[in-house]
């Protein structure tokens, strides 16, 4: 498939068929994780430098063994970065673009970075989440484990419930989903709402059981630090109260919904114990997908002409 692109940046102006293919082909990854030897030569002399301003020990560690299962080098540089030893993303860019490096994986928390990065390196930049923009990984993993759970997109009621304001995960998974035929509902407090969300082709609900019934999905969110200021959000108490899915709010969703979040969680207030330690929650699924899914996107950012460009 002709996805012409250097770097990788966000699903918002992937179409339907970019996405199946890259899901495709970390089906393909995955099975080569499954063999007894996981390691595949198609990175072989790539060398995979790592720049992470926000810390996520889960996304570097796929980032950095979907890598090594390539059999690229790799080269974390956040203790750098914590040592403040550069000014600038660009200056630190250039350094190792010009030391030869192939691809940067950069996350960040001003929306925009990535681009940025990618204007003045000769590098592949992967964006592993940029500011409250996206955060294209994690929701290709989620893709990729609601097909495994059931079989494709098309006609499936999604329900994202939680703080959507802040979560990029969900804006891309909302581009993602709504371009692969899903039906797409979010539900939190309107604090934490975009005013503009509607815009993105979902139903808004304010009433969590509104949004999660006969729901084929559930995703949640995870509570972002400025959203427990108490301008934003009246309490935790009451998040729990109206949005934390629990057994009552599961009982809305179809008897074989699935939970997920992108971790990690916080038990009791984002999603009961009950419900994480019981059958719906696939939670284990999404991490056994991530590596495989990172290892798609390296792949094909390596083919002729590059990938999603």
């Amino acid at each position: 498939m002709p996805l012409i692109k250097k770097d990788f940046f966000g699903l918002k102006d992937l179409s339907a068929d970019d996405i199946r293919y890259i899901l495709g082909t970390a089906e393909t990854m995955k099975y080569i994780l499954s063999q007894k030897n996981k390691t595949s030569p198609h990175l072989r002399g790539k060398s995979v430098i790592i720049l992470f301003y926000e810390t996520s020990a889960r996304a570097k560690l796929s980032y950095e063994l979907a890598a090594r299962h390539l059999s690229a080098s790799v080269v974390d540089m956040t203790s750098t970065i914590q040592n403040k030893e550069f000014d600038s993303l660009v200056d630190m860019g250039q350094l190792v673009d010009q030391m030869g490096a192939d691809f940067i994986i950069l996350r960040h928390p001003i929306a925009g970075a990535p681009q940025l990065l990618a204007r003045t390196v000769g590098a592949s930049v992967i964006n592993a989440g940029d500011g409250f923009n996206e955060n294209p990984g994690q929701s290709l993993l989620d893709l990729m484990t609601i097909r495994e759970q059931k079989g494709g997109f098309e006609g499936l009621r999604v329900a994202i419930v939680g703080d959507l304001i802040h979560s990029r995960v969900s804006k891309s998974n909302i581009w993602a989903l709504t371009k692969l035929g899903a039906e797409v509902c979010v539900s939190g407090p309107a604090t934490l709402i975009s005013p503009e969300i509607e815009k993105l082709g979902v139903n808004v609900y304010y009433d969590a059981r509104e949004a999660v019934n006969n729901a084929d999905v559930i995703l949640t969110t995870r509570m972002h630090k400025y959203s427990q200021n108490t301008v934003v959000l009246p309490s935790l108490d009451e998040y729990k109260r109206f949005f934390r899915i629990d057994e009552a709010l599961l009982r809305y969703a179809k008897k074989d919904a699935i939970v997920m979040h992108p971790g990690p969680i916080r038990r009791g207030i984002e999603i009961s114990s009950g419900v994480i330690n019981g059958p719906q929650c696939i939670v284990n699924d999404q991490i056994a997908n991530s590596v495989a899914v990172r290892m798609a996107i390296y792949y094909i950012l390596t083919q002729i002409g590059g990938a999603f460009q």
